[in-house]
């Protein structure tokens, strides 16, 4: 059964077998649950428990024409989840429009006070939120003694449902006060880009457990490469020589950086080989739930309502697989006895969610260009405050390949907006987009 989890099964162990086998079972299930790819499979098994049914129940509404000749007081509420109330209408977004206007008629005085509070907001909240998340998952907690190793949290999952119950309040109460388009899409189809999205935060996390945070941003950062290649495989997609020179460049400077790092941070290949496919994990996910957020934006709706919805699915999502692994209340109680832990848990949701709604506020204001710099610039600074704070030892050659690696992002973003500059002027001037 689906909802009998793994945490149950020394219990029948003990039960039905002698005291001498059933301990060794007992150590056995126990030693799994350090496994990273057994946690993956338990978690993915405790969203199939509410995902198949969602599904059949889905089908089943649109198997019986339900939309025609459904009824009754359940009514709006499966049309919403289910049908929507809107077909797609495009890439529109009047809160954003509006929005973005207003910003552009101020005064340059007022232009840069804001983009100073934008990009402080962003250095802020997500600067903390990469010292807390290196803290939280390589860090000890409750040692009195610097012999005392203290207790580590291992729950990723707990984490991510920290996270999204809070921006899913945040999201929740600003939908409430501030006005937002009509909503039309589906409910259902933000758990495609939520279950995809918990999935890459996961992996985020469980990476820390084999490789420095360093190297995690900068693998980050680096995407863009295997985003090409799968353009240029699947859909095959042409770039500019720019592209290829800047995804040349990062693969230099990554290289340099992974090859000159010391062995003593992780002797053994099988834990480096785990974070590297931790990683690919992370991309992979991260790279589907911004293509089907894009999918998503076809409908009328504002950034902060995709924000509530794929958060309210990934609360679900988590909760769920939490209590039924028994995790949620060992979490629970981690938080009891670790006062620190708790702190730090809220501390990092909070940066969490104001991160995400300074994203949203930066990108209507300056637009996509100002804000990947204002990111690029916070993830080299995150790299030189892990090192600083944790002791990472970075070689000269390292440094510079992070230094190639910033560059080659900062010269993607210049070509890019040259370009896009370049396609805007021999557009008549009275004509409107």
């Amino acid at each position: 059964m689906p909802s009998f989890s793994w945490r149950v099964w020394p219990a029948l162990v003990l039960l039905l077998l002698p005291s001498t086998v059933a301990a060794e079972e007992s150590s056995l299930l126990e030693g799994w649950s350090d496994v990273w790819l057994f946690r993956f499979l338990v978690n993915m098994l405790g969203y199939s428990t509410i995902i198949i049914p969602g599904y059949l129940l889905i089908s089943y509404f649109k198997r019986t024409n339900y939309l025609e000749t459904g009824s009754g007081i359940c009514f709006p509420f499966i049309k919403t989840c289910v049908f929507g109330s809107e077909s797609k209408t495009g890439l529109l977004d009047d809160v954003s429009v509006s929005t973005r206007n207003e910003g552009d008629s101020g005064s340059s005085l007022k232009q840069v006070i804001k983009l100073i509070f934008c990009a402080a907001g962003l250095q802020v909240s997500y600067l903390t939120w990469g010292v807390l998340q290196e803290r939280v998952m390589t860090r000890s907690y409750g040692a009195t003694t610097p012999e005392d190793e203290g207790e580590k949290f291992k729950d990723s999952q707990f984490l991510v449902f920290m996270n999204r119950i809070l921006a899913l309040t945040v999201s929740g109460l600003w939908c409430i006060l501030f006005k937002q388009p009509r909503h039309g899409a589906p409910m259902y189809k933000y758990s495609f880009a939520s279950l995809s999205n918990i999935m890459s935060s996961w992996c985020q996390y469980e990476a820390l457990k084999y490789i420095s945070f360093p190297t995690q941003v900068l693998a980050k950062a680096s995407k863009v490469i295997p985003v090409m290649l799968m353009g240029k495989i699947v859909s095959h997609k042409s770039y500019e020589y720019w592209e290829y020179f800047t995804a040349i460049l990062i693969s230099v400077g990554v290289s340099m950086f992974l090859l000159s790092s010391t062995p003593s941070k992780h002797p053994s290949t099988v834990t480096t080989f785990s974070g590297i496919v931790i990683l690919v994990g992370y991309i992979v996910f991260d790279s589907f739930t911004s293509n089907w957020q894009d999918n998503l934006f076809k409908y009328k709706m504002s950034s902060v309502q995709m924000m509530f919805g794929v958060n309210l699915f990934s609360c679900l999502f988590t909760i769920g697989s939490l209590l039924e692994q028994g995790a949620f209340f060992d979490s629970l109680a981690f938080m009891t006895r670790h006062s620190e832990f708790a702190f730090h848990a809220v501390l990092l949701s909070v940066c969490s969610a104001c991160g995400q709604l300074f994203i949203f506020y930066t990108i209507n204001q300056f637009g996509a260009a100002v804000f990947t710099i204002i990111m690029t610039l916070r993830q080299a600074i995150a790299i030189l405050l892990s090192c600083f704070l944790y002791g990472h030892a970075v070689t000269i050659v390292g440094g510079f390949g992070v230094a190639v690696v910033f560059l080659a992002l900062f010269l993607r973003v210049y070509a890019r907006s040259r370009m896009k500059s370049g396609r805007r002027a021999p557009q008549p001037q009275g004509q409107k987009v």
